[in-house]
């Protein structure tokens, strides 16, 4: 109710000090309707496809929170994404049948069903990895898509402990579902130990690319940048980041960390070298509160997040003018 009188520019709730009211994602407008929007900021909190550390549930709290921080304009890419275009919060898909794995992804699908049914693009947050999987199977459900993957595991896994549906396993139930195109998948910063020889084989049996820790580190965030460009071409993409891509000292707080990863600096540089492929939705997954340290996982997802915004306003805007 408090109107500003000195300073009219606090008109805009973005605009004031960023301690002040109610959380939602970036202070955009929250909504429970899917009327007057275009792009859709949503928290997934589940996470019972969870192979080991339990606690990312709690993460789209958490990142809401963090993007308190978070000002109306990209500095470096000069994009205004609030300005150009409807964003809401459109609050949390959460889950009433949490206990049960397949119903709780099928409560998932039916929610993204309706948001793109009304022509929304989907900005997630998670929640586990295993929620990209019905979140897929709206976003593709005309057709299988191309996605940029950042994570340190390439989650192609198979049955684990009785379930083909756990979070190391999204991206091969969705080529087995005809969600993804594996020959259009670039999976980058990919490391760590493993227990088996073959963890990651279907990721290069299948066609996708996987662009592994070493070769960035090698290379570059620019190479990597470039070769997402030349593996996805010019249909629609799905960006799917897992905050265990960055190293843990950036990003202690979740479940399954590895050593060695990117730093916040090279995934927001990567992610602003992607400006002009065609996204269909993205989405941000794997931040456990539980497990961080002051808040810096949080808030490193949050700016993630930020840019994984801006490049999703410009794809919009782009096929609103084609």
């Amino acid at each position: 109710m408090k109107q500003p009188t000195a300073y009219q520019d606090l008109q805009d709730p973005q605009a004031r000090p960023r301690y002040t009211g109610i959380a939602t994602f970036f202070r955009a407008p929250a909504s429970e309707a899917l009327a007057d929007v275009d792009i859709g900021v949503i928290g997934v909190p589940f996470d019972g496809g969870v192979t080991n550390r339990t606690g990312t549930r709690h993460g789209p709290r958490a990142v809401r929170d963090q993007t308190s921080l978070m000002r109306r304009l990209n500095a470096a890419t000069g994009i205004a994404p609030f300005a150009r275009a409807r964003v809401r919060d459109l609050g949390d898909c959460w889950i009433e049948r949490p206990y049960e794995l397949l119903g709780a992804h099928a409560e998932i699908a039916a929610f993204y069903h309706q948001v793109l049914g009304a022509g929304i693009v989907p900005l997630s947050v998670g929640g586990d990895h295993s929620v990209t999987l019905p979140i897929l199977r709206a976003v593709a459900a005309k057709g299988p898509i191309g996605m940029i993957h950042i994570d340190a595991h390439c989650d192609t896994g198979d049955d684990y402990m009785g379930s083909r549906f756990h979070h190391g396993a999204p991206f091969r139930r969705a080529v087995d579902e005809g969600l993804l195109d594996p020959k259009r998948v670039i999976q980058i910063g990919i490391r760590g130990t493993t227990n088996d020889p073959a963890m990651w084989g279907f990721s290069q049996q299948s066609g996708m690319r996987v662009l592994d820790m070493e070769e960035f580190d090698d290379k570059g965030w620019r190479f990597a940048a470039d070769e997402a460009r030349r593996i996805v071409g010019n249909g629609p993409v799905y960006l799917s980041f897992d905050i265990d891509s960055l190293d843990p000292a950036e990003a202690p707080g979740t479940g399954t960390p590895e050593a060695g990863g990117l730093t916040a600096l090279q995934a927001m540089r990567l992610l602003r070298a992607l400006r002009g492929i065609d996204f269909v939705g993205g989405d941000l997954v794997e931040v456990a509160p539980p497990f961080d340290t002051g808040t810096i996982t949080a808030f490193n997802g949050a700016s993630i997040l930020f840019e994984i915004l801006c490049l999703l306003v410009e794809a919009w805007e782009t096929r609103r003018n084609a």
